[in-house]
């Protein structure tokens, strides 16, 4: 059976055979039944999924293996780092790494997770820039929302922001000027608005 990564070849089958039936469809009209047979929307939307495909399988030929990327986020004290991250954002400390234990004024570096999401958090000069901003994809937006809304967090009160066409963020600054914008991708198309 044949997949969706031979579509082209497909399609060239596709047009000469209906050309033997004196049925006359441009290469382009074939590409885009084809991907219709497979369940995309147009030629464009399976054209992207097969080059993505091609990159994986190019990757994994040399061995390699990239997972996904963890951002290090610059942080200036502990306490207000745990404060916001762990007790306001729910986040749970993973593991920490000092230079020195008993130099208790040596930079933290420290892995904190919350799901899927984690961040690195770092007081060493030269890792990140105060004032970023980390985008994160999540499911569950309004749950979320809720639940920060219910802490009463003194320094921060998001709310939800509306993106048009499909997209609803919320974000959060920390108490260094970093900013985690949570963003949910909505099933049908949205109108302006903010929600508080």
């Amino acid at each position: 059976m044949r997949t969706y990564l031979e579509a082209k070849a497909m399609a060239k089958q596709l047009r000469v055979r209906l050309a033997e039936k004196s049925v006359q469809l441009s290469h382009g009209e074939c590409l885009e039944l084809v991907a219709g047979q497979f369940g995309y929307k147009d030629w464009n939307t399976l054209a992207a999924r097969i080059a993505l495909a091609e990159r994986r399988s190019d990757d994994m030929a040399a061995g390699i293996r990239l997972r996904y990327a963890v951002p290090v986020v610059r942080i200036f004290s502990r306490a207000k780092a745990s404060e916001f991250y762990l007790d306001f954002l729910g986040f749970k400390l993973d593991w920490e790494d000092k230079l020195d234990e008993s130099d208790g004024d040596s930079p933290l570096y420290t892995q904190i997770s919350r799901g899927k999401l984690v961040l690195h958090l770092s007081e060493h000069h030269g890792d990140g820039s105060p004032g970023g901003v980390t985008y994160v994809s999540m499911k569950g937006l309004d749950a979320f929302h809720r639940e920060l809304q219910a802490k009463n967090y003194g320094n921060m009160r998001p709310g939800i922001e509306v993106m048009p066409p499909r997209l609803r963020t919320m974000q959060v600054i920390d108490p260094f000027g970093n900013r985690l914008r949570f963003g949910e991708i909505a099933d049908e198309a949205l109108n302006d608005a903010v929600e508080d």
